[in-house]
């Protein structure tokens, strides 16, 4: 679908100014994508390709588009025509008002009730954990003053997710309301799998909630620890537990080991993103680039 998302895109775009930028990003799609992206440069220098050593990743790839851009103005979209091309011009119009972020809001989606529940689910729980309330309607799709990308691409997180990253920089947000089509060709590549790797990635990246859940559930795992331990001292003294040694296995077993277990897993996920985040890696390599 890249001949039909780069056309519809230039005409949006050409309603506005004749000096843009179409950046095409391969994460290293099994689809021979990266040979179209090659041809399709080669009669339209308004179109550049970049081409990933392997596949990162969509937040990964968006951010190897970015740190690429030289407008005053960028437009980050999906490449599957459920985000619109003919909204740009709408985007772009409300941005001149005022605002430094546009975003389109996805009035009536057009996903799978599985995307749907899977959305609403990561929302709900993301929102729960970081005290915030982002609305489920928006994505990436939008226009990005250039100030703004300028200090996303500062960010040297190595777990990135574009939509918290662009929240946290703030400047003057705006959002007005797009048509929402239905993916044009093939199927999502996000399984069951990676949103949950996804949800777990954002939330241990942007809250510490989960690490102060697990002082509230000690303490809510002590009392009843407590009040089990009492349970046991006075059935044991009035003779309805019999077996020698069942009061301390069963309290030290159950709840001791089973709440350290937790919160050492809770502890452990967040060193390892310290982990990740320390050895200094790349976020993205470039294998290839076009038009540049």
């Amino acid at each position: 679908m890249l001949d039909e998302l780069v056309r519809r895109i230039s005409e949006a775009v050409k309603t506005i100014t004749d000096e843009y930028e179409i950046i095409l990003v391969n994460d290293m799609s099994p689809d021979n994508s990266w040979d179209r992206i090659t041809e399709i440069c080669a009669i339209d220098n308004h179109v550049k390709g970049i081409e990933l050593s392997r596949n990162f990743g969509q937040h990964y790839a968006i951010s190897a588009g970015l740190a690429h851009v030289s407008g005053d103005w960028i437009v980050v979209m999906d490449c599957d025509l459920q985000d619109r091309p003919e909204e740009i011009p709408n985007l772009y119009a409300k941005a001149v008002e005022g605002y430094d972020i546009v975003y389109a809001r996805r009035a009536e989606r057009q996903d799978s009730f599985f995307k749907k529940l899977s959305s609403t689910m990561f929302f709900a729980i993301y929102n729960w954990m970081s005290g915030s309330n982002e609305d489920k309607a928006i994505a990436n799709f939008g226009v990005y003053k250039r100030s703004v990308i300028d200090e996303f691409n500062k960010m040297p997180e190595y777990t990135r997710s574009f939509g918290s990253l662009i929240r946290y920089v703030g400047f003057k947000i705006g959002t007005i309301d797009v048509q929402h089509d239905e993916r044009l060709e093939g199927s999502t590549g996000y399984t069951l799998f990676k949103l949950l790797k996804l949800s777990f990635d954002v939330i241990i990246s942007n809250s510490n909630k989960p690490l102060r859940l697990t002082v509230s559930l000690g303490f809510i795992m002590s009392m009843l620890s407590f009040i089990l331990a009492l349970y046991n001292i006075i059935a044991k003294l009035v003779g309805i537990i019999q077996v020698p040694g069942f009061t301390a296995t069963i309290f030290s077993i159950w709840f001791v080991g089973g709440l350290i277990l937790f919160v050492l897993g809770i502890i452990g996920l967040y060193v390892g993103k310290i982990f990740d985040q320390v050895k200094g890696r790349q976020i993205f390599i470039v294998r290839s680039k076009l038009n540049f």
